[in-house]
């Protein structure tokens, strides 16, 4: 139990870390459309997201699969790009009502890409382990449970920017999605595979 509890503990701290914040960039992209009225399409999104992350460390982790870090590294700020252009596109929905069918096949397949980032040092740490299973369902519980509180945070500043403050609503996903574009563009050229 221990054991889980520490890779509930990684999990957790891989999505908040500050100094790794393409995770939190990412997720605020996939959340900035919605209203709180979409939380719970919200989070099964953010669970596709999730079970895909943790499918591509799983493949790492038996060594089904093995990724170049370089290129991936790269990939992880260009999903979080995609996704902000998408946003743009999407805020001319009406009212934010358009099909999520899109937004759970992005976070499907952005969160294997994410995963195979993570992928490598995991697989080192999960070296010594014998039961890889009970660690992989503890780290992807503990991603789960932070992903729900930058969910809820950046749903709740949705909130407050467009019904306490009156911003309008594709005013504010265009302003927000732009600003995460300009915070990725570093991150391209840090990571661009020359």
């Amino acid at each position: 139990m221990e054991n889980f509890w520490f890779y509930i503990k990684l999990g957790f701290w891989h999505v908040l870390d500050f100094s790794a914040y393409d995770h939190i960039l990412f997720l605020a992209a996939l959340t900035v459309p919605f209203l709180f009225k979409s939380w719970k399409s919200v989070l099964l999104m953010a669970t596709l997201f999730t079970i895909a992350h943790c499918t591509s460390l799983a493949l790492s982790v038996y060594g089904v699969v093995a990724m170049d870090t370089t290129l991936i590294e790269f990939l992880i700020p260009v999903t979080i790009c995609l996704t902000t252009i998408f946003n743009i596109i999407y805020s001319k929905l009406k009212d934010g009502e358009g099909s999520f069918l899109l937004h759970y096949l992005a976070a499907g397949f952005f969160g294997l890409i994410h995963g195979f980032g993570f992928s490598n040092y995991f697989r080192m740490l999960m070296a010594e382990e014998t039961d890889k299973l009970t660690s992989l369902l503890g780290f992807a519980t503990g991603i789960e449970f932070s992903q729900i509180v930058i969910i809820l945070a950046v749903l709740w500043v949705a909130h407050l920017v467009q019904n306490i403050f009156h911003v309008e609503r594709n005013f504010y996903i265009i302003g927000t999605s732009v600003l995460l574009f300009l915070v990725t563009i570093p991150m391209l050229f840090e990571t661009f595979p020359w």
